[in-house]
């Protein structure tokens, strides 16, 4: 599926016309006009043509999942990093997130056997201390032969922060910090520390720290490799050589 089909599911449909907990019309949308809107963008993979990552996108397999619990806002926007989540992990799971109106779809998987689901989220508040596991849980869970699936609440620190606390359905779930000493190296939008890292870099990481090693290192070089087309296509300027990341995501492609 590519990219901009991928988007185009998520940003299609009734949620996008109709309110979703009233089922009211909305009003129409205006105009997407924020930098960058009028670039010439590649249909395969959503960034400007004059650096088309088409070329280095690969595919993987990981023994755990990854769904993303999707702040409205952020599927509008091309510098979203979550899709590329999606690129390279086919089963990645999509979900966007509304206060009033949980999708039916990720209850029904939350209740499916098969699947041992954590949120991704800091440990930092003492009300939510004893839901708190580490690593040794995911590990635990793929001893018992179900699948760990990573639930990444993608968008803003701050819309994160609100879907965590205003979605019911994730109350009983485990809780997973990420305990990492990287920083980020996210380009496209300036962050409030630089230990918050954007979306694919957590997955990346997580992926890595629980044994699918290939399938993060794969998506790092892919986040870079959209990192670096991203910026230059900003400055207009065209990459002339491949970066290492690419390099070696060329190198996997040939394989």
């Amino acid at each position: 599926m590519s990219t901009q089909t991928f988007m185009s599911k998520q940003t299609s449909g009734d949620f996008t016309a109709r309110d979703p907990a009233t089922g009211h019309p909305r009003p129409p949308r205006r105009e997407f006009k924020a930098r960058g809107s009028f670039v010439e963008r590649c249909p395969g993979c959503n960034l400007p043509r004059l650096n088309c990552l088409c070329p280095y996108r690969l595919t993987v397999e990981s023994t755990a999942r990854v769904w993303l619990l999707t702040h409205p806002l952020e599927h509008h926007k091309p510098t979203n990093t979550g899709r590329l989540i999606h690129d390279v992990l086919p089963t990645t799971e999509v979900f966007t997130w509304y206060r009033t109106a949980p999708d039916e779809r990720l209850l029904a998987l939350l209740e499916d056997d098969r699947f041992a689901p954590f949120v991704i989220f800091p440990d930092d508040q003492p009300d939510y201390a004893d839901r708190v596991v580490g690593l040794d849980a995911v590990a635990s869970v793929k001893g018992d032969g179900k699948t760990p699936v990573f639930i990444l609440l993608d968008g803003t620190w701050r819309q994160a922060r609100r879907i965590f606390r205003k979605s019911p359905y994730l109350d009983s779930l485990p809780v997973l910090p990420l305990v990492s000493e990287r920083l980020t190296r996210y380009q496209l939008r300036k962050p409030a520390s630089a230990a918050h890292l954007c979306t694919a870099e957590v997955a990346a990481e997580l992926l890595r720290q629980s044994g699918d090693t290939l399938a993060g290192d794969v998506l790092d070089d892919y986040f870079d490799a959209f990192n670096d087309s991203y910026a230059a296509s900003r400055r207009f300027e065209k990459l002339l050589e491949p970066t290492p990341a690419m390099k070696r995501l060329q190198t996997r492609r040939t394989r």
